[in-house]
């Protein structure tokens, strides 16, 4: 994995969520999505957010799919106390008020993960265009290419999460964290036909 891919992850996969993108092409974020014909191709069947909180509950008291590791594993993993957070919303349920490892409440860690991603492309930019005089112009301008679009695409994937996640638990962003620059109907609009994977229509 290429440390332009890295800093992709807090947006991808905060606190363990996953399989948030949107329909197909796999382009751009949908945690929205739920109109899909088998429960586990969307995005809602794997996060499980409602008003009271969000992730999916892999313990014996949910799906128990915990029962595929080992034992150790299991208690780990199973335990909220000892599974770390980056896994917590992957194997958890858990209240939006309720607090992971950092001290934070679960709304502001998965906010500032989001903050984190945008964060670090914008460091990376940073740094990549201090190396000018030590690169081939031509290598330089490709990876400065590809940051600028990665870093208008980390913001894209914060603001359009951020708007669904608000939609679902009402509650006001953390202190800090800038709102979304459109309202979620704006993200929910966007429409990418002729992105990698998707299939021509002739």
């Amino acid at each position: 994995m290429t440390g332009v891919q890295t800093c992709a992850l807090p947006i991808l996969t905060p606190l363990g969520l996953a399989h948030l993108m949107a329909t197909g092409h796999h382009y751009g974020p949908g945690p929205w999505i739920n109109d899909l014909s088998r429960a586990d191709w969307n995005p809602t069947y794997y996060h499980r957010a409602d008003s009271a909180g969000v992730g999916f509950d892999r313990t014996p008291a949910g799906s128990n799919a915990l029962e595929q590791y080992a034992e150790p594993i299991q208690q780990w993993y199973g335990s909220r106390e000892s599974c770390p957070d980056s896994f917590l919303l992957w194997f958890h349920h858990v209240g939006w008020q309720d607090h992971v490892h950092s001290g934070q409440t679960v709304w502001e860690a998965l906010c500032a993960k989001y903050d984190a991603g945008v964060a670090g492309v914008k460091s990376m930019t940073e740094k990549w265009m201090g190396l000018h005089d030590a690169i081939d112009e031509e290598t330089f301008e490709q990876v400065r290419m590809m940051l600028t679009i990665q870093r208008k695409e980390s913001v894209w994937w914060r603001d359009a999460s951020l708007s669904y996640w608000q939609s679902v638990n009402g509650l006001e962003l953390p202190a800090g964290i800038a709102p979304p620059e459109h309202d979620l109907n704006y993200y929910k609009s966007l429409s990418f036909p002729y992105a990698p994977g998707i299939k021509p229509r002739w």
